[in-house]
């Protein structure tokens, strides 16, 4: 029975990793695989702990399976968290990361704030959270390619 159990477990927790969005927090790096696989880049501004909006678009269209699945082999997932929490505090050199990133695509400090770029970081549109399905969000960031 015990054996049960821990199997049942790590098939679970195998199953979530295969779903999980695979988010960098580089930029270089989301750059570089970009450059390597033709894709480009999805780019998001969120408050991880206390933007209501930005907990709905990762619940309602990140998290989701069906977005993971057309997003995967299209778009490299580049995430700039700013958590107010003291908890949730990032090292300060993402932080700082994070900030420079903020300066150049975000200097309105928008939240949750989107920007499609190319691979060189140029920036081809942007959007913000929209009650909508997987789908539809995801034509919306391909629109932009055009």
């Amino acid at each position: 029975m015990k054996f049960n159990s821990i199997v049942t477990v790590l098939l679970f927790l195998f199953s979530l990793s295969i779903q999980a969005q695979d988010w960098q927090t580089d930029v270089t790096k989301a750059k570089a695989i970009a450059t390597t696989n033709n894709q480009n880049i999805v780019l998001v501004f969120q408050g991880s702990d206390w933007c209501a909006p930005c907990i709905k678009l990762n619940k309602e269209i990140w998290s989701t399976p069906k977005f993971q699945e057309l997003a995967n082999d299209h778009f490299v997932m580049l995430q700039a968290d700013f958590p107010k929490r003291k908890a949730n505090r990032l090292p300060s050199e993402l932080q700082a990361h994070n900030n420079k990133l903020a300066e150049k695509y975000n200097p309105n400090g928008y939240f949750p704030y989107v920007v499609v770029m190319d691979a060189n970081g140029k920036m081809l549109g942007s959007m913000g959270y929209e009650k909508t399905t997987p789908d539809v969000y995801y034509k919306k960031l391909t629109a932009f390619e055009k």
